[in-house]
């Protein structure tokens, strides 16, 4: 079963609000492989066969969001690639506090070969744009290139939002646009806006909080992660209109928060 659509949460909503536009599970977990730069490794032992392998594991990406690796001959997980190439690579959405099961993860299964000589040259690039103190051992005679061919891809969103994506899907999906400026949106609302994250939640998804704290965004709308009292809780607010870059998100957050204060 592959998934391209956008998420939520199955079955009927207990009210008769529709759901909240969100990227597809394609372009979510592209976006996640894009802002991740370490997850963690699953190999077939050598040692024990059969049994899995797990090692935490940098990675880079090429155009098409597969996983490269820098590793050395002598580490246990080359070892087990060398012997077979099948392998999973877990990312898990990065810099959120809170119940881990509540965020975004994504497991990406293929195999796992050597690069070819003629692409070393961009995958090198690549892998030190992410990761610039491996130039330190880059050119060590043990260390090589490697990349996942990325056969299946499994998602999950946080509760009741996962699935399987079609690998082609995956490939031909892109990063969500703000992706790399939704950490410095997120750390600013959190610190200088909490009062403007409790009205979004009561105005726009009629949530009685009285914390909130923003843990998602992308270019249709963010999640909020809320409180009262023991409770904890989590809802989406969608945008008005698609945002691109930080100062669109900044000029529409504005205007919500104007729209939702003139109506109270």
């Amino acid at each position: 079963m592959s998934v391209d659509r956008h998420a939520g949460p199955p079955g009927p909503r207990d009210d008769d609000r529709p759901a909240v536009p969100e990227p597809s599970f394609a372009e979510r977990a592209r976006t996640l492989v894009h802002v991740g730069r370490t997850g963690s490794l699953a190999t077939v032992s050598r040692r024990h066969p059969g049994h899995p392998f797990a090692s935490v594991m940098p990675y880079a990406v090429d155009e098409s969001s597969r996983p490269l690796f820098l590793i050395s001959s002598m580490a246990m997980h080359t070892q087990n690639l060398q012997g077979d190439p099948r392998a999973s690579l877990l990312v898990m959405q990065p810099g959120v506090e809170g119940d881990p099961l509540a965020t975004g993860r994504v497991t990406l299964m293929g195999e796992a070969r050597p690069v070819a000589k003629e692409d070393g040259a961009a995958v090198r690039a690549a892998y030190l744009a992410a990761h610039a103190t491996a130039a330190y051992w880059v050119d060590f005679g043990d260390f090589s290139f490697w990349r996942l061919e990325v056969a299946d891809v499994y998602f999950v969103g946080g509760f009741a939002a996962m699935g399987w994506i079609d690998a082609r899907q995956y490939a031909e999906a892109r990063p969500d646009p703000l992706a790399d400026v939704a950490e410095g949106i997120m750390e600013h609302m959190n610190r200088d806006h909490a009062d403007a994250l409790v009205t979004y939640a009561r105005f726009y998804a009629s949530e009685d909080a009285d914390r909130a704290t923003m843990a998602a965004v992308d270019r249709l709308g963010f999640k909020l992660h809320l409180r009262k009292d023991e409770r904890r809780w989590s809802a989406r607010i969608a945008f008005p209109r698609e945002v691109t870059t930080a100062g669109q998100s900044r000029a529409v957050l504005v205007e919500m928060l104007a729209k939702a204060r003139g109506s109270s």
